[in-house]
């Protein structure tokens, strides 16, 4: 059994320096001392991934640098991506609509407090998702927080302090340890990606791809000039089950015209558990009349990802809103 590390960055390595915190932990160290009597001990192979990256900083690049550096690698049976928490869920989606013929298991996981300070999570978090992608039991992207396996695509950070930051609200969960391995259902999968056979997915690009929010007064003056220039695409973040201000002159309006002019519109939900469909309120309705399409369960950074996805593979316009509806990586349910 061979399992590799990928250090991208975030908390988990970082170590208190005049201008705070930044990379500098001894990871090889460390994680030698963590496994040492396990089983694990001497399968475990790290990469530090130059740069090292805080995570509010990564770009569909990063993502495909880590793509990159997994379909390189012949021999390890799983990986351990270590990543920071704060786009977390958005790099594991990716990860999961690009792997997904991948037939080994890529966990992704980080902490919320460095390794080494009193009461990091750090140790925890890297033991538990080393367990998960040598197990046996996994061959998709998942993620590992706080004695919780999660599907890689439907992730979303809930806290930024407490130790259990990371959620799935529309599926249960995969495993827990707690402190033995409870295995409660296997990943839901997906089609994958163009046809039996087909090519490996092009790979990332960056995006030019806006995700706001409606609120309540807001004018269409201000959502005109938020799309000016026009974009390759927009996640819109409505109310509820994908419900916008019909009565404000003009709204549905510029929303029409961006779709005309061939960008894609994906209604996306603010509720924290959401199925979204426009067509289920009259608020809705229009939306779906002018073209746009609902993420339905998707959490944000799904569609996010997913949007990216499918630009970087040459989509666009009605073809790209055609497949948002498309299980790829288990990213909806079926």
């Amino acid at each position: 059994m061979r399992i590799s590390v990928l250090y991208t960055g975030g908390t988990i390595g970082m170590v208190e320096t005049p201008q705070g915190l930044a990379p500098g932990a001894d990871l090889q160290g460390w994680l030698t001392d963590l496994l040492a009597g396990t089983d694990l001990a001497g399968q475990v192979a790290v990469t530090t991934m130059e740069p090292l990256v805080d995570s509010s900083n990564v770009t569909p690049l990063l993502w495909q640098r880590i793509v990159d550096q997994i379909r390189r690698d012949d021999e390890s049976d799983g990986f351990v991506v270590l990543h920071g928490t704060d786009t977390m869920a958005y790099t594991s989606a990716a990860l999961s609509y690009a792997l997904t013929d991948l037939d080994r298991p890529v966990v992704v996981t980080g902490s919320q407090l460095p390794l080494g300070t009193p009461n990091s999570d750090a140790d925890a978090n890297v033991m538990g998702a080393l367990e998960a992608a040598s197990s046996g039991r996994l061959h998709s992207v998942a993620v590992f927080f706080d004695h919780e396996l999660l599907d890689g695509a439907r992730v979303t950070k809930a806290s930024s302090y407490d130790l259990r930051a990371f959620t799935s609200p529309n599926v249960p969960l995969l495993a827990r340890q707690s402190p033995t391995w409870q295995w409660l259902r296997t990943p839901q999968s997906g089609q994958g990606w163009g046809e039996p056979g087909s090519s490996r997915p092009a790979p990332y690009r960056r995006c030019d791809v806006p995700v706001f929010s409606m609120v309540p007064g807001m004018g269409t003056d201000r959502l005109t000039s938020m799309l000016r220039p026009l974009p390759q695409a927009v996640l819109l973040r409505a109310f509820g089950v994908g419900n916008v201000p019909t009565e404000e002159p003009g709204l549905i309006t510029v929303l029409e015209r961006t779709i005309a002019a061939g960008v894609p519109v994906v209604v996306a939900s603010q509720c924290y558990q959401a199925d979204v469909d426009p067509n289920r309120y009259a608020a809705g309705r229009e939306l779906a009349e002018v073209g746009a399409v609902g993420a339905r369960d998707m959490t944000v950074e799904a569609a996010y990802a997913k949007i990216c996805f499918l630009i970087s593979q040459g989509l666009r316009g009605g073809e790209l809103a055609r497949w948002i509806g498309v299980n790829i990586a288990g990213e909806l349910t079926s």
